[in-house]
């Protein structure tokens, strides 16, 4: 059974940082591409970042471009998000997802996603 535990919500002010962990289990993760999606109410949920299965290759949404860093560690079967330069519209349910395919990451073509985290951006 595969598993997605995302960790690291919470509520900050703008401005400040956050740091969100994915640790996967039950596949083989060096062979996926992780991504990180968010949903804020209201609204669909969208693509936020995607790494590749070596993580040589990230991708971003425009919204999040330099002020989020996507990282992976294989050894570690994780996957994180650094978050920085936080902003009120940033605030969501934070979604890891696994995917075979690199380029089904960003239309969110996923084989499995995770329960999410909550991310509360203050002003």
């Amino acid at each position: 059974q595969v598993l997605l535990l995302e960790s690291g919500g919470g509520l900050v002010q703008a401005g400040g940082s956050l740091r969100l962990s994915c640790v996967a289990s039950g596949l083989p993760f060096s062979n996926y591409a992780m991504g990180w999606f968010r949903q804020a109410p209201g609204k669909e949920r969208e693509f936020v970042a995607a790494i590749s299965m070596s993580g040589v290759l990230t991708d971003y949404a425009d919204s999040v471009k330099g002020r989020f860093t996507i990282s992976r560690d294989n050894a570690k079967n994780t996957v994180a998000l650094q978050m920085n330069k936080l902003k009120p519209e940033d605030t969501a349910v934070y979604y890891c997802s696994a995917h075979r395919a690199y380029g089904r990451v960003r239309s969110g073509n996923a084989d499995s996603w995770g329960q999410g985290t909550q991310v509360t951006v203050s002003s």
